[in-house]
């Protein structure tokens, strides 16, 4: 009899169990009636079938969302979502209608519906307001995530605090750190036609539960998941997990020095709320006390920055850099070209733009990226460095890869050859280097500077 208890009291706890574990769900939409919901903005055909909520796209309308009366701030949401796979669509989370904001047009977070073979699904786009946030260019695994074709895909979204993170069919996709918004309510986008898509297109929801308060369950972090951190100066968890630390702290220039001295940085260079400045001196290149350097040298590593120009000028980061070369001016390393391409005379010197925006400064030029993602002249940029141990390099620009060369290959001595480097015997081939950011007389910014090293 004892051998038969136990087995049956086993099951009895663990339907216990599974039974707690639902209860912790509640459902946000009924299934049968859009009660606790209301359409804003655009009037696209809302229905009810079958349990699932059901998106018509309708002609000369624009983005249509239903929309909770409630709003949430802290929460998990998971829903099944089909889509045609013409049209684009999203859930917003976190997001406000309000008569003072472009006459109560919806803006804040978006979960994108991105079913197409770019896929971008699951990235989180800041719906009339900023743009995207995070897409998935530097994530291979979650650009395969969204399943094509007349299937559901299941969504995840966590919203605690100020990060932000989504998963589809349970690969992770988004980690996004941002507290622009911390409370608004949840919607079901229907696009506004665009593109290939046509009027009686249809996307549709099922399945949609939200978790708050004490009954929230987050998932452990994956570490493998890139992070896109709009917090000044800030390592999130997953960053920290993932080896990154600060090069530049946002209070002082501890960590920095002169370059070709040990002395500490030229008052050129000013901290100012968190970020560092590079005043302008006259636009004549180390004019007014030079570079700066790491006092840290690295080898294959990952770095990240956000720089901010000014009308007209021009500046750069420095990798690898050789302090034996004497160059009168700046020292000389590979560079990461940061210009104003429109306004400054260098973009248009050198050979086919690669003295450009990203460049590898009079190597190679970089591949220009969609428009959209081209910040304006004040606005921040971001910009990413990754050389690996096997000497593949890479350049990123705002989420986009512009640059990948093979430090030390043949190829890479032939493109040096034809070069102004061509005269620095053994150039951009060491085998370690402190980071430089450059001073070329004019007033660029920069911040949220982040480094780890790859083994």
């Amino acid at each position: 009899m004892k051998k038969l208890i136990i087995p049956f009291l086993s099951l009895f706890l663990a339907i216990g169990s599974f039974q707690v574990q639902a209860q912790k769900w509640t459902n946000l939409f009924d299934g049968k009636t859009f009660k606790g919901f209301k359409q804003l903005n655009g009037q696209a055909k809302y229905e009810v079938k079958d349990g699932v909520m059901v998106g018509t796209t309708v002609a000369n309308t624009p983005n249509s969302f239903m929309a909770t009366e409630q709003e949430y701030g802290d929460f998990i949401l998971e829903f099944d979502v089909k889509v045609d796979n013409k049209m684009n669509s999203g859930v917003q989370f976190r997001s406000l209608s309000i008569p003072e904001y472009q006459n109560g047009r919806v803006h804040g977070y978006q979960a994108e519906i991105d079913p197409s073979t770019r896929g971008w699904s699951g990235g989180i786009y800041d719906e009339s307001r900023r743009g995207w946030l995070a897409q998935n260019e530097l994530k291979p695994e979650a650009k395969k995530a969204f399943k094509l074709g007349d299937v559901w895909n299941h969504y995840r979204i966590e919203a605690i605090g100020s990060t932000i993170r989504t998963w589809i069919n349970d690969v992770p996709v988004t980690y996004l750190v941002d507290d622009m918004t911390e409370k608004g309510f949840i919607a079901f986008q229907v696009h506004a036609i665009y593109g290939e898509m046509k009027p009686g297109m249809q996307v549709m929801w099922k399945n949609i539960r939200i978790q708050t308060g004490k009954e929230m369950q987050p998932r452990p972090l994956d570490k493998n998941v890139v992070v896109d951190n709009y917090m000044l100066n800030n390592l999130s968890p997953q960053e920290q997990a993932q080896g990154f630390r600060l090069l530049f702290n946002g209070k002082d220039l501890t960590g920095f020095r002169s370059a070709f001295k040990t002395t500490a940085p030229p008052s050129v260079w000013t901290v100012e709320d968190g970020t560092l400045h590079v005043n302008s001196s006259g636009g004549k290149e180390s004019g007014n006390g030079g570079d700066i350097l790491t006092n840290d040298k690295f080898s294959a590593f990952e770095l990240t920055f956000d720089f901010k120009l000014t009308e007209g000028a021009n500046s750069g980061v420095k990798y690898f850099v050789n302090e034996s070369y004497n160059s009168g001016m700046s020292a000389i390393g590979l560079e990461y070209q940061v210009l104003d391409d429109a306004k400054h005379p260098d973009a248009k010197l050198g050979t086919v733009g690669n003295r450009t925006l990203a460049s590898l400064y009079d190597i190679i030029p970089s591949n220009k990226i969609d428009g959209r993602f081209q910040k304006k002249i004040g606005e921040w940029n971001q910009g990413r460095i990754i050389v690996y141990p096997n000497n593949i390099v890479q350049h990123w620009l705002n989420g986009f890869k512009v640059i990948e060369y093979e430090r030390k290959s043949n190829i890479f001595k032939v493109l040096v050859a034809h070069s102004k480097h061509k005269v620095w015997d053994g150039f951009g081939a060491q085998d370690s280097g402190p980071i430089l950011f450059q001073e070329h007389g004019d007033s660029v910014f920069y911040k949220n500077i982040k480094i780890r090293e790859i083994k």
